[in-house]
């Protein structure tokens, strides 16, 4: 790698076919596993290229040249920066795999360009040890180094932060806390909305994710958070992220998620054993969900999940700036569909069969993608612990429908 400017140079040896580092740059899915959080791209002369990263950073341009397996070309320009810039990235076999070479020219020569540089640098250097790594590997460094606050988030607006007599309408509202990491040590709760991380205002999810994205397992970092009307400061410390163990053909992958989804599925039939019609219809209090509402969220869970694992084998995901939520009138459209327990409760079941059923057949050409195959099983594995979060939350509304 050489430092002097007008242009920094990269080189990269990786131990995976030319063809997946060629597409690692030319399709959207794959930049995503390596490189930034959202991409959108046109890979022909003239095709447009947008990249975006937690916070406010985003890069655009257009592809220049793209041969396959060879060469990719295209202008680079970052949000606030003075002027495009160029990246080259010659892809060549080797011995033991691919070299690639890249080249990120035009840079200016000017004092302002000293800190972007030094920014084009770090950025690269960590960007193409990762996607070696996931090419080798599978497992994205971003996220297994990435650290853990230990919280599920669920949905926050003027109507919830009413309820909750909260006088903000922006944050991150709680709906678990995980036993044993960060936020649970620090003290915070259910329902709790943060507001400020490590002296950054949290106004959603993208907000939050780009504080994390700054720090390590081992940090401290001061939170501010609202419990009801009460405005709270603390500290906490972010836990190390565990790493699963990815199960490494689909069959096992379709038996471990069969295995967990038949543990929770026990526990969700033996609490629903003793659950009446008019029980599961209750709704504790405006703006909550009653029993067969929080059945409708899973139904509803599932079959997104199902689309979202499509659209992983199949290479073409949509990505979004942010989570928008729990749609309220197609949670009612979902119990309408299926309004008994049993209804709900089949709907659930047939889906997670047919998710299996997806897994074990999943193509030999997509197992190869070792990134895209070790995102899918890490996501797919926690599909039965949303379940377990949620069973909590219709003990919750069983006895408030028992005490009205």
């Amino acid at each position: 790698m050489s430092r002097s400017r007008p242009k920094l140079i990269f080189n990269q040896l990786i131990a995976a076919p030319p063809a997946q580092v060629f597409r690692a740059f030319t399709n959207a899915s794959a930049m995503c596993e390596w490189l930034c959080d959202m991409a959108t791209l046109e890979p022909q002369p003239g095709g447009r290229i947008y990249i975006k990263w937690p916070g406010s950073y985003y890069a655009a341009g257009e592809f220049l040249q793209v041969e396959p397996e060879r060469l990719v070309t295209f202008t680079w320009q970052g949000r606030a920066e003075p002027k495009p810039t160029q990246v080259t990235v010659n892809i060549r076999p080797a011995q033991k795999g691919t070299r690639l070479r890249l080249v990120h020219r035009s840079l200016g020569r000017t004092a302002a360009w000293d800190q972007i540089a030094a920014e084009y640098e770090k950025g690269w250097l960590s960007s193409l040890e990762n996607l070696a790594h996931v090419l080798e590997h599978g497992p994205d460094l971003r996220v297994v180094r990435r650290p853990m606050l230990g919280v599920n988030v669920s949905d926050f607006n003027a109507e919830i932060a009413s309820r909750l007599g909260i006088p903000l309408a922006q944050g991150i509202r709680l709906d678990s806390v995980v036993e044993g990491l960060g936020a649970h040590a620090a003290g915070l709760q259910k329902d709790d909305v943060i507001v400020g991380m490590d002296g950054a205002p949290i106004t959603d999810y993208a907000s939050l994710a780009g504080v994390v994205a700054r720090h390590q397992a081992g940090d401290a970092v001061e939170l501010v958070f609202y419990r009801r009307t009460a405005k709270k400061t603390t500290h906490m410390v972010f836990s190390p992220r565990p790493v699963p163990e990815v199960p490494p053909t689909p069959a096992l992958l379709a038996a471990e998620f069969e295995q967990r989804c038949t543990a929770t599925r026990h526990r969700l039939d033996q609490f629903l054993a003793e659950v009446s019609e008019a029980e599961a219809d209750f709704k504790p209090a405006p703006g909550e969900w009653s029993i067969k509402e929080v059945l409708a969220h899973l139904v509803q869970g599932e079959r997104v999940w199902q689309h979202l694992l499509s659209d992983m084998i199949g290479g073409h995901e949509s990505h979004y700036d942010d989570w928008a939520g729990n749609l309220q009138i197609w949670i009612e459209a979902t119990v309408a569909a299926y309004p008994t327990l049993p209804d709900l409760v089949g709907e659930l079941k047939r889906l997670r069969v047919e998710t299996r059923a997806l897994l074990e057949r999943l193509p030999e050409a997509f197992t190869a993608r070792k990134s895209t195959y070790w995102r899918l099983a890490t996501q797919v594995l926690q599909l039965p612990y949303h379940d377990d979060i949620h069973l909590e939350q219709m003990q919750a509304a069983l006895e408030a429908a028992r005490a009205a």
